[in-house]
C-alpha cells in the first residue's frame, strides 16, 4: 500500500503530496498524521498540495477533517500551493475549510505556522 512520507521539520511536521490522492491513500494520510501529530507533540502541519490539479469534495473534505483533529491536538494546519483551479472548484463545491490556514508556497505556510504557535522558550533564569 502507498504511503505519503511525512517529515518532521521542528515543531511542524511537513508533507508534500506528488502523487494523484485516491479515497483510500487519502484516508491513509489523515490517520497517519493524527497519528504523527499525536506521537511528536508537532505544533503544526503543512501540506503541500502544489502537485495537486484536481482536489474533489472527498479530498476537501479530508483536508478539513485533518485540520479539525489536528486543531484538536493543539496543531495548526497550513495548506500550501494551491492551483487556481483548485481554488475554484472547492469554492464551487462550498467547501469552506474550517480551521485550515492557506499560503502561496512552502516558505510563506513555514512563516504562517511560527506566527501562529507560541513555542515554549527555556527559562535560564534560576531563583534564588
Amino acid at each position: 500500500m502507498d504511503r505519503i512520507p511525512i517529515l518532521r521539520m521542528g515543531p511542524f511536521l511537513l508533507v508534500t503530496i506528488q502523487t494523484d490522492l485516491y479515497d483510500r491513500l487519502a484516508l491513509s494520510l489523515e490517520a497517519d498524521l493524527v497519528q504523527m501529530v499525536s506521537k511528536t507533540g508537532a505544533r503544526g502541519v503543512l501540506i503541500d498540495i502544489s502537485a495537486q490539479s484536481i482536489v474533489d469534495s472527498f479530498m476537501g473534505r479530508i483536508i478539513g477533517n485533518i485540520a479539525s483533529m489536528c486543531k484538536i491536538l493543539d496543531a495548526e494546519t497550513v495548506v500550501v500551493g494551491m492551483q487556481p483551479a483548485v481554488a475554484i472548484t472547492l469554492i464551487e463545491l462550498g467547501l469552506e475549510l474550517k480551521g485550515v490556514y492557506t499560503a502561496l508556497n512552502v516558505e510563506r505556510g513555514m512563516e504562517l505556522l511560527q506566527s501562529k504557535i507560541t513555542l515554549p522558550t527555556e527559562d535560564t533564569e534560576e531563583e534564588e
